[in-house]
């Protein structure tokens, strides 16, 4: 399969406005970020997303992306889901609902926000979606088994997702032992790393280092990074071989 980092910032993206940092002002792409989210594309042809933040739009016409098999949503915060209203583009050529999986809160949190979707009585050309609520158990999403990994943003619980060899885990700041054991043996895995200083609902870069170093994939890819991580030039020479700091637009083979 392949990985593409559709966006790799933080709620606000990189560059933040109206700020004046360096890294804001950065003339280097690597460090521009557009909001959260990365696309999957299996061998068979199925592409999967991992959340629909408001650049959504954006991030497809950049990729040129033409269909779309299913949405994996980690939670419910505006920045993973603000571009769900989107998807009717997808649904008029697909000619069917989309499929989306998220957890219980997530999902509350979505029929409240995007409560036009789902009344009774819709208004023609609205977007169309089937929601499924993810709990413990496995799933199959577009021909996948997908294991989902639970963990906490602060105090609210969000989902990573485990497709074979690749993981994908952002807006965490803790994860039980036990679902770290359900990570072990991916040969990628993706984590967010907000900044160097510790945060009160985001892993800050020794955090996501020490869980890249208990699972210890053969590679690892950092996400969901602020401004504050630094510049991109003088951060990634500091980190271990193995491990990289996602730019919008990377591509990989898994």
């Amino acid at each position: 399969m392949k990985l593409t980092f559709l966006g790799t910032g933080t709620s606000q993206g990189v560059p933040v406005i109206a700020c004046k940092c360096r890294v804001c002002r950065s003339a280097d792409s690597r460090d521009r970020h557009l909001r959260t989210s990365a696309l999957v594309a299996t061998d068979d042809g199925h592409n999967i997303l991992f959340d629909i933040g408001p650049d959504f739009r954006e991030q497809m016409l950049r990729e040129q992306v033409d269909h779309l098999d299913a949405i994996l949503i980690t939670h419910a915060h505006r920045d993973h889901v603000g571009g769900l209203d989107d998807i009717r583009a997808l649904n008029y050529v697909q000619r069917r609902k989309m499929d989306i999986f998220a957890n219980e809160p997530a999902v509350t949190a979505i029929k409240h926000d995007y409560y036009y979707i789902f009344a009774p009585h819709l208004y023609p050309g609205l977007p169309e979606a089937d929601l499924t609520t993810v709990g413990d158990e496995q799933f199959v999403a577009a021909g996948q088994t997908v294991v989902p990994i639970h963990a906490m943003h602060k105090d609210l619980p969000v989902l990573g997702f485990r497709i074979g060899p690749l993981a994908y885990i952002t807006d965490a700041n803790y994860i039980a032992p036990a679902e770290l054991e359900k990570l072990r043996g991916v040969r990628v895995l993706v984590v967010n790393a907000l900044r160097h200083e510790k945060h009160f609902s985001h892993f800050c870069l020794s955090e996501a280092l020490e869980v890249i170093a208990t699972v210890e994939p053969q590679r690892a890819y950092l996400t969901h990074v602020s401004h504050e991580m630094g510049l991109y030039a003088e951060v990634a020479p500091t980190l271990p071989h193995n491990v990289t700091i996602a730019t919008d637009g990377l591509k990989i083979e898994i």
